[in-house]
């Protein structure tokens, strides 16, 4: 039997960037992939590192979300090798895979509708006390 391979996760790094981007700008995978000339299964696929994303393939997809390619690698440091030898995924800072998640975006968007300033340090100071009563 042969064993699975796991994404590298450089290619999962930057699959998490493009399904972050595609769903700031409220773009299904079906469009994106229609944009691409791919199925939805195919964005999937990139968007969980499943596939790897070529240069010229990656090019195109910045231009369709509006974001230089370097966008893709924000916040990424590289491959560490980890004590057993294997590499350690890039290190994404905590607000990247926050923005990346359905949860995240739709509260971010929200919160960023609320003009009143007050208003916006009460909803902070809120899920603060609610996060800390869970510790």
């Amino acid at each position: 039997m042969i064993a699975k391979k796991s994404p590298n996760p450089t290619d999962k790094y930057v699959g998490s960037r493009v399904r972050m981007r595609r769903l700031m700008l409220g773009m299904s995978q079906e469009k994106l992939g229609e944009k691409l000339g791919l199925t939805f299964q195919q964005v999937q696929k990139y968007e969980k590192g499943t596939n790897r994303i070529g240069a010229s393939r990656l090019q195109h997809i910045s231009q369709i979300l509006k974001v230089p390619v370097s966008f893709f690698f924000d916040g990424a440091t590289g491959n560490k090798q980890a004590e057993d030898g294997s590499l350690k995924p890039p290190v994404a800072d905590y607000v990247s895979d926050f923005l990346s998640s359905s949860d995240g975006l739709a509260l971010t968007k929200a919160f960023t509708n609320i003009k009143d300033s007050k208003l916006r340090r009460r909803v902070v100071d809120l899920v603060e006390e609610i996060a800390g009563e869970q510790r």
